[in-house]
């Protein structure tokens, strides 16, 4: 069987969530062949460039902006059509990539990819069934196509969303949003933990910018490293040198146990060891974290997707959400740090929302439809 995943790489989750999938299915049956492509640099790395780079300005330098035009292409049927029409564009080129590959099934991980596969299946372009994995804890309009057949949702309230707007229940299923297996093994624990943090008594705070690096979070620093309380901190910047260096400075004024990191492929060692995480409310990150049984702390949530993620976790006891008052962050954190029962509350939380089968779930979904 042959099944091609069509993604994008506007932040870094689209593409985790594809190789989770390819890696799991390849695991499970060798006879598969998964072909994960990025669609907007199979199209014209030019327009992937344009895309990514794009998103990456709005989403970091007028996150305002990209709030408004995210809640308007949710809202507003003008604007969808525009997008609509622009993906059905660049639709077509898709067709020498399906022809050559010869697909059973298409899995996407990102709306535009959804989008195109969708209008192809609406124009007879093709006629191969559409599993939309979505990346994110709430729905958006930009992924709800006629032609999808199934849709891979991270949560039940999402599905309550869906059907509202008129998708069919049956179409939806609340497997969680793929991630790798790894975050889900719990038998190394004990081995990172020794390898991470030799005083175990010490709590572990992890501060994560996200894999493109995000400034506030040295303010968050300022604030909390003096806190008169005795816990190890990992700090990873993200593929941003700048802010590497800046913390490179701090860190080495400071008597604290810091231990500083550029960017890493080993971010479930640390995940598994952290007793809280402050990060970015990024779909996979937190994903990942909740796979860990971690309890989030959230800051500079984008407006739209991150936003939406992040009132997700926090009705569901899972995360804390920082505010922009440098009190409130120190007390918050003091809080968690000092207050065990606090923490083993929202681990519970996290332990709760079980999604270790998520992979597994759609493995067994595309046998069934192929």
């Amino acid at each position: 069987m042959n099944v091609l995943i069509l993604t994008a790489a506007t932040g870094g989750g689209h593409i985790r969530a594809s190789n989770a999938l390819k890696n799991y299915f390849k695991e499970k049956d060798k006879a598969i062949n998964v072909n994960v492509v990025d669609t907007f640099k199979y199209i014209n790395p030019l327009l992937d460039k344009t895309v990514s780079n794009g998103y990456l300005y709005l989403a970091k330098k007028t996150p305002k902006l990209y709030g408004k035009l995210y809640k308007l292409s949710n809202d507003k049927p003008m604007m969808n059509n525009y997008i609509n029409r622009m993906n059905s564009i660049f639709a077509r080129k898709l067709i020498p990539l399906i022809e050559e590959f010869k697909p059973q099934i298409i899995l996407t991980t990102h709306p535009f990819s959804t989008e195109m596969i969708a209008y192809l299946k609406m124009k007879n372009k093709i006629n191969i069934p559409l599993i939309c994995v979505m990346t994110d804890y709430s729905s958006h309009n930009a992924w709800i196509r006629d032609n999808v057949n199934e849709y891979i949702v991270s949560n039940d309230d999402m599905m309550k969303e869906m059907i509202k707007v008129g998708v069919d229940k049956e179409k939806i299923h609340s497997f969680g949003i793929p991630i790798d297996e790894d975050f889900y093994d719990e038998k190394k624990k004990s081995f990172y933990i020794n390898d991470v943090n030799s005083n175990h008594h010490k709590k572990v705070i992890l501060m994560m910018a996200g894999s493109f690096g995000v400034k506030n979070i040295l303010a968050i620093y300022e604030d909390i490293i003096d806190i008169n309380y005795d816990f190890k901190l990992i700090i990873i910047t993200g593929k941003n040198k700048k802010l590497y260096e800046k913390f490179k400075e701090k860190v080495a004024l400071s008597n604290r146990d810091i231990e500083l990191i550029y960017f890493t492929d080993e971010i479930v060692k640390y995940m598994k060891c952290a007793h809280m995480i402050i990060t970015k409310p990024g779909g996979l990150t937190v994903t990942e974290a909740l796979a860990c049984n971690t309890p989030l702390v959230i800051f500079d949530a984008i407006p739209g997707q991150e936003e939406e993620n992040a009132d997700f976790l926090v009705k569901n006891n899972m995360a804390i959400r920082l505010s922009s008052n440098d009190k409130s962050i120190r007390n918050t954190i003091e809080v968690l740090l000092t207050n065990d029962e606090k923490l083993k509350t929202m681990k519970k939380a996290c332990i709760a929302f079980d999604k270790s089968k998520s992979c597994e779930n759609i493995f067994d979904l595309i046998k069934e439809i192929k």
